[in-house]
C-alpha cells in the first residue's frame, strides 16, 4: 500500500524538479524527456548519483554532468530514440 504511493509520490517531486529544469526548452521537447524519465527512472537515478558523487569529490557540477553524461551516451541516445535536443538559443 504505502510503496505504491512513496513511488508516486516520488515521481511526482520528480516531474516538479525536471519541469523546473527544462523551463528553457520548447515544450514539445519538455513533454519528450518527461516520458523519458519515466519511462527510464532508474537509468536517470543512477545518472543523478554518479553525478552527485563527482560533485562530492569537488568536480564542478556541469563538469561532472558532462562526464556523467558521456558515460551513459548510448543509454540515453536508445532512451531519447534518436531525438536531438535543441535549445530556444539554437537556430533551427
Amino acid at each position: 500500500m504505502f510503496g505504491n504511493f512513496f513511488s508516486n509520490l516520488k515521481n511526482k517531486a520528480l516531474s516538479l524538479m525536471l519541469e523546473k529544469q527544462l523551463k528553457n526548452l520548447p515544450k514539445e521537447q519538455q513533454e519528450a524527456i518527461m516520458k523519458m524519465v519515466q519511462n527510464n527512472p532508474k537509468l536517470f537515478e543512477e545518472i543523478a548519483k554518479e553525478i552527485e558523487e563527482q560533485k562530492k569529490k569537488g568536480v564542478n557540477e556541469m563538469y561532472a554532468g558532462m562526464a556523467v553524461m558521456k558515460k551513459y551516451q548510448s543509454q540515453l541516445q536508445a532512451a531519447m530514440g534518436g531525438q536531438k535536443i535543441i535549445r530556444q538559443t539554437e537556430k533551427r
